[in-house]
Protein backbone atom coordinates (compact mmCIF):
# COMPACT_ATOMS: atom_id res chain seq x y z
CA UNK A 1 0.00 0.00 0.00
CA UNK A 2 2.82 2.38 0.87
CA UNK A 3 4.54 1.49 -2.40
CA UNK A 4 1.46 2.33 -4.42
CA UNK A 5 1.17 5.73 -2.71
CA UNK A 6 4.85 6.42 -3.39
CA UNK A 7 4.41 5.57 -7.10
CA UNK A 8 1.34 7.80 -7.42
CA UNK A 9 3.14 10.65 -5.67
CA UNK A 10 6.02 10.40 -8.10
CA UNK A 11 3.74 10.19 -11.17
CA UNK A 12 1.24 12.91 -10.16
CA UNK A 13 2.42 16.38 -11.30
CA UNK A 14 2.90 19.04 -8.70
CA UNK A 15 0.19 21.64 -8.30
CA UNK A 16 0.91 25.28 -9.24
CA UNK A 17 0.82 26.20 -5.56
CA UNK A 18 3.89 24.04 -4.90
CA UNK A 19 5.92 26.07 -7.36
CA UNK A 20 7.83 29.03 -6.16
CA UNK A 21 5.98 32.28 -6.70
CA UNK A 22 7.21 34.23 -9.71
CA UNK A 23 8.31 37.83 -9.43
CA UNK A 24 6.00 40.09 -11.46
CA UNK A 25 7.44 43.32 -10.15
CA UNK A 26 6.49 45.69 -7.37
CA UNK A 27 2.93 46.96 -7.09
CA UNK A 28 2.41 50.49 -8.28
CA UNK A 29 0.64 53.29 -6.52
CA UNK A 30 -3.20 53.19 -6.58
CA UNK A 31 -4.96 55.15 -9.29
CA UNK A 32 -5.74 58.74 -8.45
CA UNK A 33 -9.51 58.83 -8.70
CA UNK A 34 -9.42 62.61 -8.40
CA UNK A 35 -7.38 62.96 -11.60
CA UNK A 36 -9.34 64.85 -14.32
CA UNK A 37 -8.67 62.14 -16.91
CA UNK A 38 -10.02 59.41 -14.63
CA UNK A 39 -13.11 61.45 -13.80
CA UNK A 40 -13.71 62.31 -17.44
CA UNK A 41 -13.34 58.69 -18.51
CA UNK A 42 -15.84 57.51 -15.90
CA UNK A 43 -18.28 60.31 -16.78
CA UNK A 44 -18.05 59.55 -20.50
CA UNK A 45 -18.50 55.82 -19.89
CA UNK A 46 -21.50 56.44 -17.66
CA UNK A 47 -23.09 58.76 -20.22
CA UNK A 48 -22.50 56.20 -23.00
CA UNK A 49 -24.08 53.42 -20.94
CA UNK A 50 -27.04 55.67 -20.05
CA UNK A 51 -27.65 56.68 -23.67
CA UNK A 52 -27.43 53.06 -24.83
CA UNK A 53 -29.82 51.96 -22.12
CA UNK A 54 -32.32 54.73 -22.94
CA UNK A 55 -32.22 53.86 -26.64
CA UNK A 56 -32.80 50.21 -25.81
CA UNK A 57 -35.79 51.19 -23.67
CA UNK A 58 -37.09 53.44 -26.45
CA UNK A 59 -36.86 50.66 -29.04
CA UNK A 60 -38.70 48.28 -26.71
CA UNK A 61 -41.09 50.87 -25.28
CA UNK A 62 -44.20 49.14 -26.59
CA UNK A 63 -43.18 45.87 -24.92
CA UNK A 64 -42.57 47.67 -21.61
CA UNK A 65 -45.97 49.35 -21.88
CA UNK A 66 -47.64 45.96 -22.35
CA UNK A 67 -45.73 44.56 -19.35
CA UNK A 68 -46.72 47.53 -17.18
CA UNK A 69 -50.38 47.23 -18.20
CA UNK A 70 -50.35 43.50 -17.49
CA UNK A 71 -48.72 43.97 -14.09
CA UNK A 72 -51.18 46.72 -13.24
CA UNK A 73 -54.14 44.53 -14.19
CA UNK A 74 -52.72 41.62 -12.20
CA UNK A 75 -52.36 43.75 -9.08
CA UNK A 76 -55.84 45.11 -9.64
CA UNK A 77 -57.38 41.64 -9.88
CA UNK A 78 -55.30 40.29 -6.99
CA UNK A 79 -57.78 41.37 -4.24
CA UNK A 80 -60.53 39.32 -5.90
CA UNK A 81 -58.18 36.32 -6.06
CA UNK A 82 -57.24 36.72 -2.39
CA UNK A 83 -60.92 36.95 -1.47
CA UNK A 84 -61.60 33.64 -3.19
CA UNK A 85 -58.54 32.15 -1.50
CA UNK A 86 -59.99 33.15 1.87
CA UNK A 87 -62.98 30.98 0.92
CA UNK A 88 -60.74 27.87 0.99
CA UNK A 89 -59.98 27.87 -2.75
CA UNK A 90 -56.52 27.29 -4.20
CA UNK A 91 -54.81 30.15 -5.98
CA UNK A 92 -54.95 28.44 -9.37
CA UNK A 93 -58.71 27.96 -9.15
CA UNK A 94 -59.21 31.50 -7.84
CA UNK A 95 -57.18 32.95 -10.72
CA UNK A 96 -59.19 30.92 -13.23
CA UNK A 97 -62.51 32.13 -11.81
CA UNK A 98 -61.44 35.80 -11.79
CA UNK A 99 -60.00 35.69 -15.32
CA UNK A 100 -63.08 33.92 -16.72
CA UNK A 101 -65.34 36.48 -15.04
CA UNK A 102 -63.33 39.35 -16.55
CA UNK A 103 -63.48 37.75 -20.00
CA UNK A 104 -67.24 37.27 -19.67
CA UNK A 105 -67.63 40.98 -18.93
CA UNK A 106 -65.61 41.84 -22.05
CA UNK A 107 -67.65 39.44 -24.19
CA UNK A 108 -70.88 40.90 -22.78
CA UNK A 109 -69.63 44.37 -23.65
CA UNK A 110 -68.92 43.27 -27.22
CA UNK A 111 -72.31 41.59 -27.61
CA UNK A 112 -74.23 44.56 -26.22
CA UNK A 113 -72.29 47.42 -27.82
CA UNK A 114 -71.01 46.20 -31.20
CA UNK A 115 -74.39 45.48 -32.90
CA UNK A 116 -75.86 48.93 -32.08
CA UNK A 117 -72.66 50.60 -33.27
CA UNK A 118 -72.79 48.85 -36.64
CA UNK A 119 -76.51 49.48 -37.02
CA UNK A 120 -76.07 53.18 -36.20
CA UNK A 121 -73.17 53.37 -38.67
CA UNK A 122 -75.26 51.75 -41.40
CA UNK A 123 -78.14 54.13 -40.68
CA UNK A 124 -75.75 57.08 -40.89
CA UNK A 125 -74.35 55.88 -44.21
CA UNK A 126 -77.85 55.31 -45.61
CA UNK A 127 -79.11 58.71 -44.48
CA UNK A 128 -75.95 60.60 -45.51
CA UNK A 129 -77.25 61.55 -49.00
CA UNK A 130 -80.42 63.00 -47.47
CA UNK A 131 -78.36 64.95 -44.92
CA UNK A 132 -76.21 66.38 -47.69
CA UNK A 133 -79.30 67.37 -49.69
CA UNK A 134 -80.75 69.05 -46.61
CA UNK A 135 -77.57 71.12 -46.31
CA UNK A 136 -78.16 72.47 -49.79
CA UNK A 137 -81.57 73.76 -48.73
CA UNK A 138 -79.94 76.13 -46.25
CA UNK A 139 -79.55 79.55 -47.87
CA UNK A 140 -76.18 80.38 -46.31
CA UNK A 141 -74.69 76.97 -47.05
CA UNK A 142 -76.13 77.07 -50.57
CA UNK A 143 -74.35 80.39 -51.25
CA UNK A 144 -71.08 78.97 -49.90
CA UNK A 145 -71.55 75.92 -52.09
CA UNK A 146 -72.13 78.09 -55.17
CA UNK A 147 -68.94 80.05 -54.48
CA UNK A 148 -66.60 77.33 -53.20
CA UNK A 149 -68.34 74.05 -53.98
CA UNK A 150 -67.95 72.71 -50.43
CA UNK A 151 -71.08 70.57 -50.36
CA UNK A 152 -70.53 69.28 -53.90
CA UNK A 153 -66.99 68.23 -52.96
CA UNK A 154 -68.25 66.50 -49.82
CA UNK A 155 -70.95 64.72 -51.80
CA UNK A 156 -68.47 63.57 -54.43
CA UNK A 157 -66.04 62.27 -51.80
CA UNK A 158 -68.78 60.40 -50.00
CA UNK A 159 -70.08 58.79 -53.19
CA UNK A 160 -66.56 57.70 -54.17
CA UNK A 161 -65.96 56.20 -50.72
CA UNK A 162 -69.21 54.27 -50.83
CA UNK A 163 -68.79 53.06 -54.40
CA UNK A 164 -65.12 52.03 -53.96
CA UNK A 165 -65.49 50.69 -50.41
CA UNK A 166 -62.83 53.08 -49.08
CA UNK A 167 -64.78 54.58 -46.20
CA UNK A 168 -63.16 52.24 -43.68
CA UNK A 169 -59.91 51.27 -45.39
CA UNK A 170 -58.97 54.89 -45.98
CA UNK A 171 -59.08 55.60 -42.26
CA UNK A 172 -56.31 53.04 -41.65
CA UNK A 173 -54.11 53.69 -44.67
CA UNK A 174 -55.56 51.15 -47.06
CA UNK A 175 -56.15 47.43 -46.87
CA UNK A 176 -52.62 46.79 -45.62
CA UNK A 177 -53.13 49.36 -42.88
CA UNK A 178 -56.36 47.69 -41.80
CA UNK A 179 -54.66 44.29 -41.64
CA UNK A 180 -51.69 45.71 -39.75
CA UNK A 181 -53.96 47.46 -37.24
CA UNK A 182 -56.08 44.36 -36.66
CA UNK A 183 -53.05 42.08 -36.24
CA UNK A 184 -51.27 44.53 -33.95
CA UNK A 185 -54.34 44.98 -31.78
CA UNK A 186 -54.96 41.24 -31.58
CA UNK A 187 -51.31 40.52 -30.72
CA UNK A 188 -51.24 43.23 -28.04
CA UNK A 189 -54.51 41.99 -26.53
CA UNK A 190 -53.31 38.39 -26.46
CA UNK A 191 -49.97 39.44 -24.96
CA UNK A 192 -51.64 41.45 -22.20
CA UNK A 193 -54.02 38.58 -21.46
CA UNK A 194 -51.24 35.98 -21.21
CA UNK A 195 -48.93 38.22 -19.15
CA UNK A 196 -51.78 39.17 -16.81
CA UNK A 197 -52.56 35.49 -16.28
CA UNK A 198 -48.91 34.69 -15.51
CA UNK A 199 -48.44 37.70 -13.23
CA UNK A 200 -51.67 36.97 -11.38
CA UNK A 201 -50.87 33.29 -10.82
CA UNK A 202 -47.25 33.87 -9.74
CA UNK A 203 -47.57 37.21 -7.95
CA UNK A 204 -46.74 35.86 -4.45
CA UNK A 205 -43.63 34.01 -5.64
CA UNK A 206 -42.44 37.00 -7.69
CA UNK A 207 -42.84 39.37 -4.74
CA UNK A 208 -40.95 36.95 -2.47
CA UNK A 209 -38.03 36.96 -4.91
CA UNK A 210 -37.91 40.74 -4.94
CA UNK A 211 -38.22 40.93 -1.16
CA UNK A 212 -35.13 38.71 -0.81
CA UNK A 213 -33.09 41.48 -2.41
CA UNK A 214 -33.55 43.48 0.80
CA UNK A 215 -31.26 42.79 3.80
CA UNK A 216 -32.53 40.15 6.21
CA UNK A 217 -32.82 42.66 9.02
CA UNK A 218 -35.19 44.84 6.98
CA UNK A 219 -36.87 42.18 4.85
CA UNK A 220 -40.01 41.88 6.96
CA UNK A 221 -40.64 45.62 6.93
CA UNK A 222 -39.94 45.85 3.18
CA UNK A 223 -42.31 42.96 2.51
CA UNK A 224 -45.07 44.58 4.55
CA UNK A 225 -44.67 47.90 2.72
CA UNK A 226 -44.60 46.10 -0.64
CA UNK A 227 -47.75 44.13 0.16
CA UNK A 228 -49.44 47.37 1.24
CA UNK A 229 -48.49 49.00 -2.09
CA UNK A 230 -49.93 46.05 -4.04
CA UNK A 231 -53.08 46.26 -1.91
CA UNK A 232 -53.41 49.97 -2.68
CA UNK A 233 -53.12 49.32 -6.41
CA UNK A 234 -55.90 46.75 -6.10
CA UNK A 235 -57.98 49.22 -4.10
CA UNK A 236 -57.47 51.84 -6.81
CA UNK A 237 -58.68 49.47 -9.53
CA UNK A 238 -61.70 48.53 -7.43
CA UNK A 239 -62.44 52.19 -6.78
CA UNK A 240 -62.23 53.03 -10.48
CA UNK A 241 -64.58 50.17 -11.34
CA UNK A 242 -67.04 51.35 -8.66
CA UNK A 243 -66.95 54.95 -9.95
CA UNK A 244 -67.37 53.78 -13.56
CA UNK A 245 -70.29 51.57 -12.52
CA UNK A 246 -72.03 54.53 -10.89
CA UNK A 247 -71.54 56.53 -14.09
CA UNK A 248 -72.94 53.65 -16.16
CA UNK A 249 -76.03 53.45 -13.93
CA UNK A 250 -76.54 57.21 -14.28
CA UNK A 251 -76.30 57.07 -18.09
CA UNK A 252 -78.69 54.10 -18.19
CA UNK A 253 -81.27 56.00 -16.12
CA UNK A 254 -80.67 59.14 -18.22
CA UNK A 255 -81.21 57.22 -21.46
CA UNK A 256 -84.40 55.68 -20.15
CA UNK A 257 -85.65 59.04 -18.91
CA UNK A 258 -84.99 60.76 -22.25
CA UNK A 259 -86.23 57.72 -24.19
CA UNK A 260 -82.91 57.36 -26.03
CA UNK A 261 -82.18 54.26 -28.12
CA UNK A 262 -79.72 51.59 -26.97
CA UNK A 263 -79.76 52.53 -23.27
CA UNK A 264 -77.96 49.33 -22.23
CA UNK A 265 -75.29 49.79 -24.90
CA UNK A 266 -74.66 53.39 -23.79
CA UNK A 267 -74.31 52.23 -20.19
CA UNK A 268 -71.77 49.56 -21.19
CA UNK A 269 -69.78 52.10 -23.21
CA UNK A 270 -69.68 54.49 -20.25
CA UNK A 271 -68.61 51.61 -17.97
CA UNK A 272 -65.43 51.23 -20.01
CA UNK A 273 -64.64 54.79 -21.10
CA UNK A 274 -65.13 56.10 -17.55
CA UNK A 275 -62.05 54.08 -16.55
CA UNK A 276 -59.94 56.41 -18.68
CA UNK A 277 -58.72 59.29 -16.50
CA UNK A 278 -59.46 62.92 -17.41
CA UNK A 279 -60.79 62.33 -20.95
CA UNK A 280 -63.05 59.34 -20.26
CA UNK A 281 -66.16 61.36 -19.46
CA UNK A 282 -65.47 63.71 -22.37
CA UNK A 283 -65.63 60.71 -24.71
CA UNK A 284 -68.69 59.33 -22.94
CA UNK A 285 -70.52 62.66 -23.00
CA UNK A 286 -69.81 63.07 -26.70
CA UNK A 287 -71.30 59.64 -27.46
CA UNK A 288 -74.40 60.24 -25.34
CA UNK A 289 -74.99 63.70 -26.82
CA UNK A 290 -74.60 62.43 -30.39
CA UNK A 291 -77.13 59.67 -29.75
CA UNK A 292 -79.51 62.19 -28.16
CA UNK A 293 -79.00 64.53 -31.10
CA UNK A 294 -80.42 61.86 -33.42
CA UNK A 295 -83.68 62.20 -31.48
CA UNK A 296 -83.95 65.98 -31.04
CA UNK A 297 -81.75 69.00 -30.22
CA UNK A 298 -83.66 69.59 -26.98
CA UNK A 299 -82.84 66.08 -25.75
CA UNK A 300 -79.21 66.62 -26.66
CA UNK A 301 -79.09 69.90 -24.70
CA UNK A 302 -80.77 68.29 -21.69
CA UNK A 303 -78.37 65.33 -21.84
CA UNK A 304 -75.41 67.76 -21.97
CA UNK A 305 -76.63 69.67 -18.90
CA UNK A 306 -77.40 66.57 -16.83
CA UNK A 307 -74.18 64.76 -17.78
CA UNK A 308 -72.10 67.85 -16.98
CA UNK A 309 -73.82 68.15 -13.61
CA UNK A 310 -73.10 64.49 -12.84
CA UNK A 311 -69.43 64.86 -13.80
CA UNK A 312 -69.05 67.78 -11.41
CA UNK A 313 -70.67 65.76 -8.62
CA UNK A 314 -68.37 62.84 -9.36
CA UNK A 315 -65.22 64.96 -9.50
CA UNK A 316 -65.82 66.93 -6.31
CA UNK A 317 -67.87 64.56 -4.13
CA UNK A 318 -67.80 60.90 -5.21
CA UNK A 319 -64.20 60.42 -6.38
CA UNK A 320 -62.42 62.26 -3.51
CA UNK A 321 -64.43 60.37 -0.88
CA UNK A 322 -63.88 56.96 -2.45
CA UNK A 323 -60.17 57.59 -3.10
CA UNK A 324 -59.60 58.96 0.38
CA UNK A 325 -61.27 55.93 1.94
CA UNK A 326 -59.55 53.26 -0.20
CA UNK A 327 -56.15 54.86 -0.90
CA UNK A 328 -55.88 57.33 2.00
CA UNK A 329 -54.79 60.17 -0.27
CA UNK A 330 -56.32 63.66 -0.55
CA UNK A 331 -58.50 64.46 -3.52
CA UNK A 332 -56.14 67.21 -4.70
CA UNK A 333 -53.28 64.71 -4.91
CA UNK A 334 -55.50 62.42 -7.02
CA UNK A 335 -56.25 65.14 -9.56
CA UNK A 336 -52.67 66.45 -9.73
CA UNK A 337 -51.23 62.93 -10.08
CA UNK A 338 -53.64 62.10 -12.90
CA UNK A 339 -52.75 65.32 -14.73
CA UNK A 340 -49.00 64.76 -14.41
CA UNK A 341 -49.20 61.08 -15.34
CA UNK A 342 -51.29 61.77 -18.42
CA UNK A 343 -48.96 64.54 -19.60
CA UNK A 344 -45.88 62.32 -19.16
CA UNK A 345 -47.00 58.89 -20.38
CA UNK A 346 -50.46 59.43 -21.84
CA UNK A 347 -53.22 56.98 -21.00
CA UNK A 348 -50.91 54.51 -19.26
CA UNK A 349 -49.45 57.29 -17.13
CA UNK A 350 -52.91 58.49 -16.16
CA UNK A 351 -53.89 55.00 -15.07
CA UNK A 352 -50.72 54.44 -13.04
CA UNK A 353 -50.33 57.93 -11.57
CA UNK A 354 -52.82 57.63 -8.70
CA UNK A 355 -51.61 54.27 -7.30
CA UNK A 356 -47.99 55.43 -7.68
CA UNK A 357 -48.88 58.57 -5.73
CA UNK A 358 -50.50 56.40 -3.06
CA UNK A 359 -47.37 54.23 -2.89
CA UNK A 360 -45.13 57.29 -2.57
CA UNK A 361 -47.28 58.66 0.26
CA UNK A 362 -47.13 55.28 2.01
CA UNK A 363 -43.32 55.18 1.75
CA UNK A 364 -43.10 58.75 3.04
CA UNK A 365 -45.37 57.92 6.00
CA UNK A 366 -43.40 54.81 6.92
CA UNK A 367 -39.82 55.79 6.04
CA UNK A 368 -39.28 59.51 5.47
CA UNK A 369 -41.54 61.16 8.04
CA UNK A 370 -40.37 59.03 11.03
CA UNK A 371 -36.77 60.06 10.31
CA UNK A 372 -37.68 63.75 10.06
CA UNK A 373 -39.81 63.56 13.23
CA UNK A 374 -36.95 62.00 15.19
CA UNK A 375 -34.30 64.34 13.80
Amino acid sequence: MAGIKRVLRNVTPKSPQSKSSEDFGAQGAPLNIQHPFYFGFLAASGALVAVTFLRALQSASQVFVLIIISLFLAMGLNPAVEYLQSRKLKRGGSVAIVVIAALLVIVLFALVVVPPVFSQANELIDSAPQLIDSLKNNRTLAELNNQYGVIDTLQGKFESWISDGQIFTGAFGGVVGVGRTVLSGAFSTLTVLVLTLYFLSSLPSVTRIFYRLAPASRRERVSRIGDAIISRVGSFVGSQVLIASLAAVFVFVLALGLNLPYAAALAMVILFVALIPLIGHFIGASIVILVALTESPSKALLALILYTLYVQIENYIITPRIMKRTLSIPGLVTIVAALLGTSLLGLVGGLLAVPIAAAILLIMDEVVFPKTDNA
